[in-house]
């Protein structure tokens, strides 16, 4: 276990004109009535607290009166654009319960609740300001993950909609030490599974706080997955363990967990098997990875000595010297895909090329 640093700074990078046009293809770039600074406006603030009345890092913003109306209803309208067809016919059963605003990380969001006054439900989206390396992790997310993954870029603002879950730390402390033998076996598997999957998209950070447990209850049981919720650390970091969660000090109880509940020969089938679905995805994504990875390689998104340290280590790691020639972040993804792919039938490595 290690104590990895990581960037304390990442900078942001502008969406290019050629992954604005990648996300106008894919119906990712549609014109918002609202923008990210628009809701910099507020004019006071509370800080929220949770159950225990411990500080969550949000507070809650307000507006004046003149501004508060048309901020909500244009909160109302990307709502509808987010998770249907942007049908306005709702809006009047859309209330905004709350904004909340985060100073913690890179991200800087806003929290936006909205409920259902027919009914009661309500749901969370985030708005965010539009930085590329997100993006790529949104997108890398959608197709290399289990989950697809529903967001929207306008300009400078990025809308994601919210991933239900108990945060993984929260998890581990209060959740963790009441389940019983079969479940905390499947939530290893599922901790090998997640692991395994971010080095190979190179998705970095993934901290105890950056992910959550997603429990379904099935019949007689409960399922357990894990998702990935930060997305700021997408090909950036140079050092190779930021990749892996295993090596995070904040992951040791699940590191543990793992080893007490498996050999490794347990440990490398649940990677070949993640390793063999990540495959399949690739499969069914062939065209539209080799145009995200075009748009990647377009600008840098992470700096030259990140990007010459991650191929010397991949290279030490795989002996594949086509990481040696590799230039940018882009190049690294792309020979890390080609190098999952060689062992496996029925998908060309070239048609990422």
């Amino acid at each position: 276990m290690q104590d990895l640093k990581i960037s304390k700074r990442k900078p942001s990078y502008s969406i290019t004109p050629k992954l604005n046009d990648y996300l106008s293809e894919y119906n990712r770039n549609i014109k918002l009535p609202i923008f990210y600074d628009d809701l910099l406006r507020f004019q006071g603030s509370i800080v929220v607290y949770d159950k225990e009345d411990n500080d969550t890092l949000w507070i809650r913003v307000y507006y004046n009166e003149f501004e508060r109306e048309e901020i909500e209803l244009s909160l109302k309208k990307v709502y509808t654009i987010l998770h249907s067809d942007g049908n306005e016919n709702t809006l009047p059963f859309l209330n905004v319960d709350a904004i909340d605003y985060c100073t913690f990380g890179n991200s800087k969001p806003f929290r936006i609740k909205i409920r259902n006054i027919l009914n009661d439900n309500f749901t969370y989206f985030y708005i965010k300001v539009a930085d590329a390396s997100r993006v790529y992790g949104l997108e890398l997310e959608h197709m290399l993950s289990p989950y697809n993954f529903n967001f929207l870029v306008y300009d400078n603002t990025l809308i994601e909609e919210h991933i239900a879950g108990i945060p993984g730390d929260e998890f581990i402390k209060k959740f963790l030490p009441k389940c019983d033998k079969s479940e905390k076996s499947q939530i290893a598997k599922e901790f090998v599974k997640f692991n395994e999957r971010c080095m190979i998209r190179l998705l970095g950070d993934m901290r105890s706080y950056n992910y959550v447990i997603v429990p379904t209850h099935d019949f007689d049981h409960v399922v357990y997955k894990i998702r990935a919720i930060d997305f700021d650390q997408q090909s950036y970091e140079g050092k190779f363990n930021i990749y892996r969660p295993q090596f995070f000090k904040e992951n040791l109880k699940m590191v543990e967990l793992v080893s007490e509940t498996f050999q490794k020969l347990s440990i490398d089938q649940y990677k070949i098997e993640e390793r063999s679905i990540l495959v399949k995805r690739l499969k069914s994504y062939n065209n539209r990875m080799g145009k995200l990875l075009d748009c990647m390689g377009e600008e840098p998104i992470s700096n030259e000595d990140n990007v010459n340290l991650l191929k010397k280590t991949i290279y030490d790691y795989t002996h594949d010297k086509k990481f040696k020639k590799c230039k940018n972040m882009s190049d690294i993804l792309r020979n890390a895909l080609e190098f999952l792919t060689h062992n496996y039938e029925n998908i060309n490595p070239k048609n990422f090329r």
